[in-house]
C-alpha cells in the first residue's frame, strides 16, 4: 500500500479526535423533559421517609476546611454498604407519582446522590467517577448513561434524573449544586437529606458555598476563572457570561466590575476522604 497505509491511519486519528472533541462539546445534555414524571398529586400528604440516607450521610461525608466535602469511601462498612441499597431499593419502590412537588423533588435529589455513592462504592478504588466507564456509546465516560435503578416501572439513570427530570420539571438553577457527581470539583454532597421542608434552605446554601469558593469562580492574574459547570449549563444560569456573573455575583462572589469569563476549570479527580 506504500504511503496509502500510514495516511489512513492518520485520517482515522483526526478522525477519531474531530469525533471525540464534538462528543465532549456535546457532554453536557439538554434539559428535555420525560413527560411520564409530571404526573403528581398537590393534595397528597404522604411524607417520604429520609432517615436513612441522613444517617449515612453524617456518618461518612465530611466537610473539610478547605470548604470541600469529602467521602469516607474506604471506611464505609458492609452493612452500611448494604443500609444504603436498602434506602435505594425503598425509594424506588415509593409510588412517586402520588407524592406532591416538594416531596418529589426530595426523593428525585436524594435518589440521584445516593445511587452516586452506590456506584462509587461498587467500584471503589478509583481516582476519579469518569473512570467508572459503564455508559452505552462509543465516546460515552462515566456512569451517567447507564440504567440504574427501574422506579415506577422505568428504568432510569443518572442523566434521566437531573436533566429529563428534575432541571426541566423545577427549571432551578439551584438543582446543579444539590446533584452530586463525587467529584472535588463539583458542589458539595450535603450532610443532610433533603426533604420537602428544608430543600429550600439546603438549595441556597449549596449555592452560596460553590459560587463564593474558588473551585465556583476566582480571579487568577487578572482573569475570571468559573467552574467548568457554569459553561457547560449556561443556559441555567442566565445563557451569557453577564448572567453567568450576575448569578455568582447574587450568591455571594465578588465580581463586582466583571464582564466576561475568561476561563474555566473543573477536577475531576474523586471527592474522597482519603
Amino acid at each position: 500500500m506504500g504511503m496509502l497505509g500510514p495516511i489512513l491511519r492518520l485520517l482515522a486519528i483526526v478522525l477519531g479526535f474531530t469525533l471525540f472533541s464534538l462528543a465532549l462539546a456535546e457532554a453536557a445534555p439538554r434539559a428535555h423533559l420525560w413527560p411520564r414524571w409530571e404526573k403528581h398529586d398537590p393534595a397528597s400528604g404522604v411524607v417520604v421517609d429520609h432517615t436513612a440516607w441522613e444517617r449515612w450521610l453524617k456518618a461518612y461525608v465530611t466537610a473539610g476546611a478547605d470548604g470541600i466535602h469529602r467521602v469516607a469511601y474506604a471506611r464505609v462498612t458492609a452493612d452500611d454498604k448494604a443500609r444504603l441499597a436498602a434506602y435505594v431499593d425503598a425509594l424506588a419502590a415509593t409510588p412517586v407519582d402520588r407524592l406532591n412537588r416538594p416531596e418529589q423533588l426530595a426523593l428525585w435529589i436524594n435518589l440521584y446522590n445516593a445511587l452516586t455513592v452506590k456506584t462509587v462504592l461498587a467500584h471503589y478504588p478509583v481516582k476519579s467517577i469518569r473512570d467508572i466507564d459503564i455508559s452505552p456509546g462509543l465516546f460515552s465516560s462515566g456512569p451517567w448513561g447507564r440504567k440504574l435503578v427501574r422506579i415506577a416501572g422505568e428504568e432510569v439513570s443518572l442523566d434521566d434524573i437531573e436533566h429529563r427530570i428534575l432541571r426541566p420539571i423545577w427549571r432551578d438553577a439551584r438543582l446543579h449544586y444539590a446533584v452530586n457527581c463525587a467529584s472535588l470539583g463539583c458542589p458539595n454532597l450535603a450532610r443532610e437529606a433533603f426533604t420537602a421542608s428544608n430543600a429550600e434552605r439546603l438549595l441556597d446554601e449549596g449555592a452560596r458555598a460553590y459560587a463564593a469558593h474558588p473551585r465556583g469562580a476566582r480571579i487568577a492574574e487578572g482573569r475570571l476563572v468559573v467552574s467548568s459547570l457554569y459553561v457547560w449549563f449556561r443556559e441555567d444560569f442566565g445563557g451569557s457570561d453577564t448572567g453567568v456573573i450576575e448569578h455568582l455575583k447574587r450568591y455571594g462572589a465578588a465580581l463586582e466590575g466583571r464582564t466576561r469569563i475568561d476561563r474555566d476549570a473543573y477536577d475531576w479527580s474523586l471527592n474522597d476522604a482519603r
